[in-house]
Parts: C-alpha cells; sequence; structure tokens
C-alpha cells in the first residue's frame, strides 16, 4: 500500500483522534458539554477539510499554490469553526 493510498487512513484517524479529546473532556469537566449533533459537525468539518488538502496536495504541482491553497483551507475552517463555536460574526449560522 503506498503512502497516497493511506492517506485517506490517515485523515480518518486523525479526525477520530481530535474527535477523542472533546469526548475525554466530557468525562472530567461540566465546561465541555458536546451534544452529538456536535461531534457531526465537528467530524464533517474536519474530514471535508482534510480531503480538500488531499486533493490539493494530490492535483496542485506548483508548490507555492499548494501552499496558499492549503492555507485557505484551514483559514476556511478555523473561521467555520469560531463561527460555530462563539459566533464571531453574529450570523444565524450559528444560531445567533
Amino acid at each position: 500500500m503506498t503512502v497516497q493510498n493511506k492517506r485517506p487512513v490517515f485523515i480518518l484517524i486523525g479526525t477520530a483522534i481530535l474527535l477523542l479529546i472533546p469526548l475525554l473532556a466530557m468525562q472530567f469537566t461540566n465546561e465541555v458539554n458536546w451534544s452529538l449533533g456536535d461531534f457531526a459537525i465537528a467530524a464533517i468539518l474536519l474530514l471535508v477539510a482534510g480531503f480538500a488538502i488531499d486533493v490539493v496536495i494530490r492535483k496542485v504541482k506548483n508548490n507555492q499554490y499548494r501552499m496558499v491553497i492549503t492555507v485557505a483551507i484551514v483559514i476556511l475552517f478555523l473561521l467555520i469553526w469560531a463561527e460555530l463555536g462563539v459566533g464571531i460574526f453574529g450570523t444565524s449560522f450559528a444560531g445567533s
């Protein structure tokens, strides 16, 4: 199995590990209170960002363009995450 074929597995495992952090935190504190929907949305966001970056790595040959697009994907991911978490823009997307 080549590295290119292992990338989806790494993305799935990385997503699962990242989602274990709030799951474990919920066991020790009441400050983290995620519902099943929160985990589902987080998983979707992480998977979409991971697979989008994977597509960029595979398809874009120019390293500068690859880096710019990857950084844009990460920034977009973080902005959506922050909006869903605390509603930094005050849109109805975050339930404000």
